[in-house]
């Protein structure tokens, strides 16, 4: 299966900052994203939060621009323009045709250097936010997910959420901006990442220029080793459906063998021809919906199953997860089933690369975690040779007894699942 070839190039700023580009000359369209090696798993716990607090105060307000001719100026183009933050990194990106990326290089150098963080805009974001956790506690499968994180990784800043606690966030003013930005977003950790309609040397200009006068290196906590917690927990809460997130200590977002952890994640639960969809949903009818997916951190990792269904199928529910698991890890993957995997990889990759925003993603996330490009083409060649042993080896070190934990929210006895139905004793 073919890629396009790569034309990617990387300079490094003689401040540090690393530009990366992948121009793609018959694209109309350019997306550009300011990366900052930061993200909540680097927080204290009283600065849970501060974060995605700081994401949404870069869109507040410069010495140039308020609030609201920040947001115009991308989109009366037709464009673009959002930031999201996660465990590890934050970012800010925008999409505009591709003559248009000057104005968006400037709107997204304007925030990120002299945003102002106004006292009446801090109080109605914080307003924003606190609605906004609010809104992922009222989210079933949201809400799920951050219950699993805390009891997983307990006592470790990956258990903590990303959007922080109303306690948390009530608590940050502007002082605590100022310096978190001065503290973490130095040139060491920011990479700069433009795919489509872009000129390397003209961008490597233009950011020389504008960030020319920031220096330093970031001071930023190192990186714990978070140690799992296999247990079960049940969460009680009057819902229609049961909401089950299910998870197995995983692989590290570098992990080498990550490729047939790929393999196996989809075999088992990407998509409607997976085996846990086609044995929960299609051929029982247990549950409206399954999935399985792969989190992974730089360091840390979990393979996760979700699930949302009626309170009198959780076990039976969690006993065909564990089977199908025990069966692939005794047995690996059929050729038939293996080949469909990793075309089912290898086809999706290749549509990503149809967008100019997963184009700067992937720049951006290989350089971060890997230091360096990784073509598609030597992604689809390590799928490929992906085998069945390498599959088989691969769900005997990420299954077995007394590996899973659970948590479980809804209207759900106490009574009706125990640790048991994990393996835990």
């Amino acid at each position: 299966m073919a890629t396009p070839e790569s034309s990617v190039r990387k300079t490094r700023l003689p401040n540090g900052i690393r530009v990366l580009t992948e121009p793609i000359p018959q694209f109309s369209s350019a997306t550009i994203g300011i990366w900052v090696e930061n993200g909540s798993r680097f927080e204290s716990a009283p600065q849970n939060g501060i974060s995605h607090f700081l994401e949404h105060m870069l869109f507040k307000g410069t010495e140039r621009r308020s609030a609201r001719a920040v947001a115009e100026e991308i989109e009366s183009l037709g464009g673009s323009l959002n930031a999201f933050t996660g465990r590890e990194v934050t970012c800010y990106h925008a999409k505009v045709l591709s003559e248009h990326l000057p104005i968006a290089v400037d709107v997204l150098s304007d925030i990120f250097l002299h945003s102002t963080f106004p006292d009446e805009e801090i109080e109605r974001e914080r307003t924003v936010i606190l609605a906004e956790i609010s809104e992922v506690e009222d989210t079933p499968d949201q809400h799920v997910q951050v219950l699993f994180d805390e009891q997983f990784w307990p006592g470790d800043p990956l258990s903590r959420p990303i959007c922080g606690t109303a306690d948390t966030v009530s608590g940050m003013g502007r002082g605590d901006f100022l310096s978190f930005v001065d503290e973490r977003y130095r040139p060491d950790r920011i990479v700069v990442a433009a795919a489509g309609g872009v000129e390397h040397d003209w961008l490597v200009d233009e950011i020389g220029r504008r960030f020319a006068e920031l220096g330093g290196t970031a001071n930023r906590p190192a990186e714990t080793q978070p140690v799992p917690s296999l247990r079960l927990g049940i969460h009680q809460k009057p819902l229609e459906q049961v909401q089950m997130m299910l998870g197995l200590p995983g692989l590290s977002a570098v992990d080498e063998e990550r490729f047939a952890a790929f393999v196996l994640n989809t075999a088992l639960g990407d998509g409607m021809s997976s085996r846990l969809f086609q044995e929960v949903r299609e051929k029982r009818g247990k549950a409206y919906s399954i999935y399985s997916y792969l989190d992974s951190f730089s360091n840390a990792g979990y393979f996760g199953v979700y699930a949302a269904l009626g309170a009198e199928s959780v076990r039976e529910v969690i006993e065909i997860v564990r089977d199908e698991l025990a069966k692939v890890e005794r047995e690996g993957l059929p050729t038939d089933e293996l080949e469909r995997a990793k075309n089912q990889i290898k086809g999706g990759m290749l549509l990503s690369l149809e967008s100019t925003a997963s184009r700067m993603r992937r720049l951006a996330v290989n350089e971060i975690f890997f230091g360096r490009n990784i073509d598609p083409s030597e992604v689809a060649a390590a799928i490929s040779a992906v085998s069945a042993d390498d599959v088989l080896e691969m769900a005997s070190r990420l299954f077995g007894e007394g590996k899973m934990a659970a948590a479980l929210l809804g209207n759900l006895p106490d009574s009706a699942v125990d640790e048991t139905a994990l393996g835990l004793s």
